[in-house]
């Protein structure tokens, strides 16, 4: 079926009219004699014939315009559940279709976002982390606009908080938060129970954030309490230092224990010609536990840097002495202030592990290299080598405290270095050469 346009119909309703006016100048011809008012009562007539066609050719068109007003209005108050229906094809139809499909489009938003917003709420209510919404009103007073499950609990005895002064709150609140809000940011702090010792001190992390909503100022307050992670972690790293102890005291305690025995038989027996060889090798293995021992104590108790202006040329001259490198220095008379034994022991057990990388991947140890640049913020430190380098899962954890691949290592040579470096306010990093070989990269304030 051939579909007709809504001006076609409008046409076919308002053709008898325009044949009317077609004859009217016939009509006034015939009455010619009473002219006047033949023609005013045909023209009322005409105009009101005219009226009358409009009135009901636009009546479907009115109806419509109500419907789309009204479900217009119930999509702004969020109602998705009308439709309008038009019988036909034309222009009307297409624009009752589209109203209808933007009416689909927007149940379907409408219900993803409520399906959203329950997901947020219930991810939000059930996180541990306590959640505080902040707005100041419009008579300038700071009140609570939300806040989570977790927040009532640690705040208010699981009360709700909504509504209240957020300055009447902090005041029975214990004296650390709320410095901790007063400064401001992102900190660190300890609320010791009252008559509780260290044991029942709770360590907790404040989030500040800023942003405005609906015209206003927000803040939002997120506090996360630590202490049974970082005991849990405190644990965990008790549990690895005591395995690394305990197999580095077994490496050297059972050839002692068996060497001595060994000995005291070749002294029941009476032959002593090889005492001299097993007390050699018990001194040895005591002496690499007393190493190992001290190492440990240097780690924990790595004293603040005393810094001092030194001139690095002949710093490191002093190093070459002690185990050799190449070394390329940007400028000869750069100088620094640093601890000269912490910074110098870093530098060492750098250069040690390259001339060990370089002695596995049988390179000479010509190949180590140190090279010192100027940044303009920065002193630039890079030890260099041409070993095999690192994978990526020894890359991260290198310089963790304990970590070695060394059948005999301790995993406390980087560990210490990087304590050493950001003791004087740097940072350490290590990566593979392009071209084979590690690079570990030290900055230094300038």
């Amino acid at each position: 079926m051939m579909s007709r346009s809504f001006t076609f119909r409008l046409f076919v309703r308002l053709l008898p009219v325009l044949a009317l006016a077609a004859a009217m100048p016939w009509l006034l011809a015939y009455w010619l004699d009473r002219g006047w008012e033949v023609a005013a009562v045909s023209g009322a007539l005409l105009l009101w014939l005219m009226w009358w066609v409009l009135h009901r050719a636009t009546a479907p068109m009115r109806s419509l315009f109500r419907a789309l007003a009204g479900t217009t209005s119930s999509y702004r108050d969020g109602e998705y559940n009308f439709g309008v229906h038009w019988r036909g094809d034309d222009e009307l139809a297409q624009l009752v279709q589209a109203h209808s499909e933007l009416g689909e489009v927007l149940r379907e938003q409408r219900q993803s976002l409520v399906q959203r917003e329950l997901m947020l709420d219930a991810m939000v209510q059930n996180t541990p982390v306590a959640m505080i919404l902040v707005a100041a009103g419009g008579d300038g007073i700071r009140r609570i606009t939300f806040s989570n499950i977790a927040a009532r609990k640690l705040l208010h005895g699981g009360w709700r908080l909504e509504g209240q002064r957020i300055d009447a709150l902090l005041e029975q609140m214990p004296a650390e938060l709320r410095d901790a809000i007063a400064r401001g940011g992102d900190s660190l702090f300890a609320v010791r129970e009252e008559d509780g010792d260290e044991d029942d001190e709770q360590i907790y992390h404040l989030a500040h954030r800023s942003f405005h909503l609906n015209g206003r100022v927000h803040e939002l307050l997120l506090i996360r309490l630590l202490t049974p992670e970082l005991r849990r972690q405190e644990v965990q790293t008790w549990k690895k230092v005591i395995r690394v102890i305990s197999h580095e005291l077994n490496n050297s305690l059972a050839p002692i224990a068996s060497l001595a025995h060994s000995g005291a038989e070749l002294v029941r027996r009476q032959k002593t010609e090889r005492l001299g060889e097993i007390f050699g090798t018990i001194e040895d293995r005591a002496r690499h536990l007393e190493g190992f021992i001290r190492g440990y104590a240097r780690f924990a108790k790595l004293p603040q840097p005393q810094l001092q202006t030194v001139q690095w040329e002949q710093f490191l001259s002093g190093l070459q002495q002690q185990i050799p490198f190449r070394l390329h220095l940007q400028s000869p008379d750069m100088c620094s202030r640093v601890d000269v034994a912490q910074l110098g022991q870093a530098l060492l057990n750098l250069l040690k592990n390259a001339h060990e990388a370089c002695a596995e991947a049988t390179i000479p140890n010509d190949d180590v290299e140190l090279r010192l640049s100027r940044l303009p913020q920065w002193l630039r430190i890079e030890v260099l080598d041409r070993g095999n380098g690192m994978n990526e899962a020894v890359l991260q954890n290198a310089l963790m405290p304990f970590y070695s691949t060394k059948r005999n290592g301790t995993g406390l040579g980087l560990a210490l270095t990087r304590e050493i470096v950001e003791a004087h306010g740097g940072r350490i990093s290590l990566q593979n050469r392009s071209d084979g070989g590690l690079c570990v990269v030290i900055l230094l304030p300038a």
